[in-house]
């Protein structure tokens, strides 16, 4: 089984593959540096010298330190799978089969380091504020799928309110996943897209 970061032999092209395998060897080292010497304390040196790649090529799939955490592989997953999804599927139950499969490819170490990139996040200060244009810009990433699928525009209200509703559904979800190290995800995501569907009853 293929995984959100070790694409088969169907995810496009040689070159693209061993791209992909490279990054998130990279992003793996480099996030359990962190957690284990702490975010300052690691130099892209040191992740490099591990990955067994050099500074320069780690900058360039990783531009700034930032990136190294902030960079989402599982995203760009999400939203390929949500492209597939069956027509007859309303709104809210294609994210929630889109995101279920491409969390199901996930080995229980690519979910850890999901868990730590999550982590990091939260914990320290420069990466939170580098975060904030990913949230954004998943956001806006989300919301023009959806318009696209629905024949609808970005813009259109309905859309935007229904996608912002899970945005922060979903991220309730994941900041109580990171509290509790021995939660399962996949549950949770459940969960927290059923309670969406039903409705505001307070």
């Amino acid at each position: 089984m293929t995984s959100a970061f070790d694409p088969g032999p169907e995810a496009g092209g040689l070159r693209e593959r061993k791209k992909a395998r490279t990054r998130a060897t990279i992003q793996k080292h480099a996030v359990h540096l962190f957690r284990t010497q702490g975010y300052a304390a690691t130099t892209v040196e040191q992740i490099a010298e591990v990955a067994e790649v050099s500074p320069s090529t780690v900058f360039r799939y990783f531009p700034t330190k930032e990136d190294l955490v902030t960079t989402d592989l599982v995203d760009p997953v999400i939203y390929a799978a949500f492209e597939t999804q069956p027509a007859e599927l309303g709104l809210l139950d294609a994210w929630r089969n889109a995101m279920v499969e491409s969390f199901s490819t996930m080995t229980p170490d690519q979910v850890d380091r999901e868990r730590g990139r999550g982590m990091l996040t939260l914990s320290v200060p420069e990466l939170w504020t580098a975060s904030l244009p990913n949230i954004s810009n998943g956001l806006a990433a989300m919301t023009e799928l959806s318009a696209r699928r629905l024949g609808r525009a970005p813009d259109d209200p309905e859309i935007r309110h229904t996608i912002g509703a899970m945005f922060g559904t979903l991220l309730v979800a994941a900041l109580d996943w990171l509290k509790d190290p021995d939660a399962d995800f996949t549950p949770m995501l459940n969960d927290a897209i059923t309670r969406l569907k039903a409705g505001v009853n307070l």
